[in-house]
């Protein structure tokens, strides 16, 4: 099997998790990873056993597919050259700023049958995979993603930084339209909103709460979800799925008989199985587990949470 010649755009704090990865896998070859800053491009290239650029447009031509993991803000214009150019994209979230950006990422991956993947980690989760099993239709979901402040990722406000996360997992989960959004936040540390929630109503009937927040004491990422005769809760950080789920007849006149189980996952790599997935959808030519399209669809619906939050904050 031909190796698949690779590049990691941007190698900050996650781009250098890219790096790795790819210099980890058998039937790739890391050609080079690329950033502005010189010194840190040579270091995770050496560190990688690869070649270091500062500028991207110097690998057009000597790779098959590239992470794109720089500002938010250069998304488009990094995935448009590389696209063009025929080479596939995984593209760290959110996909790019505007609505109109992605979707000109997508048509230009289309007409040339290349994979625009996003990375949207958390659909490699253990407990992602786990829930799906049990799930049926939700009826009504409830997130909680908190975390310490750190000042990566404040180019964007707490809902494309974090809370984009959950509503990509709830729309790929719900598999309804939007049909209204209320949101609150606050700026807080920085000059974006640094703490936001969103009540998100699906056409379908399913009402989501999203709550999100980077100016918190402790880390947690927590799902709950109601169906019909059932609930799960969902633990991304410590990996862990309960499910109580309504059994046959009662314990007692009036009292459900509900059985309750909890799975405890272990340790995994997402960014690993992220990263392979995007390999495997190249080499096969199937769409990515999490397609641009997936990626808009997040973005559409955060950008909704932000038009509502600047009606209260304008």
């Amino acid at each position: 099997m031909t190796a698949l010649r690779a590049a990691v755009i941007g190698v900050g704090y996650l781009g250098n998790f890219h790096a790795q990865k790819y210099a980890g896998l058998d039937d790739v070859e890391l050609v080079g990873v690329v950033d502005s800053d010189a010194a840190r491009a040579a270091e995770v290239a050496a560190a990688c056993g690869c070649q270091p650029f500062t500028d991207y447009r110097e690998l057009i031509g000597q790779v098959d597919a590239v992470s794109v993991v720089v500002p938010t803000q250069y998304h488009h214009q990094v995935a448009r050259d590389f696209l063009a150019a025929g080479v596939h994209v995984l593209i760290e979230k959110p996909i790019t700023v505007t609505i109109e950006q992605a979707d000109e990422l997508i048509a230009l991956a289309d007409a040339r049958g290349l994979v625009v993947q996003v990375g949207h980690l958390e659909r490699f989760n253990p407990v992602m995979m786990a829930a799906e099993q049990v799930l049926d239709t939700p009826l009504f979901v409830e997130s909680v993603r908190i975390a310490p402040f750190k000042p990566r990722g404040t180019d964007v406000n707490v809902v494309l930084d974090l809370m984009i996360h959950d509503i990509e997992i709830i729309q790929h989960l719900v598999r309804s339209k939007v049909a209204r959004i209320d949101a609150i936040g606050a700026p807080v540390f920085t000059g974006e909103e640094d703490i936001a929630n969103a009540r998100i109503a699906f056409e379908n009937g399913c009402v989501a709460n999203v709550t999100a927040s980077r100016i918190s004491l402790k880390s947690e990422r927590k799902m709950r979800i109601f169906q019909r005769d059932a609930y799960l809760t969902l633990d991304f950080q410590n990996k862990k799925v309960l499910v109580a789920k309504r059994g046959a007849g009662e314990l007692l006149p009036g009292i459900p008989n509900v059985q309750v189980t909890e799975q405890e996952l272990g340790q995994s790599d997402p960014l690993l199985s992220e990263i392979s997935s995007f390999v495997e959808a190249i080499r096969s030519g199937r769409q990515p587990q999490v397609s641009g399209r997936d990626g808009r669809m997040a973005l559409e619906t955060a950008l909704k949470i932000n038009h509502s939050l600047n009606r209260i904050h304008p």
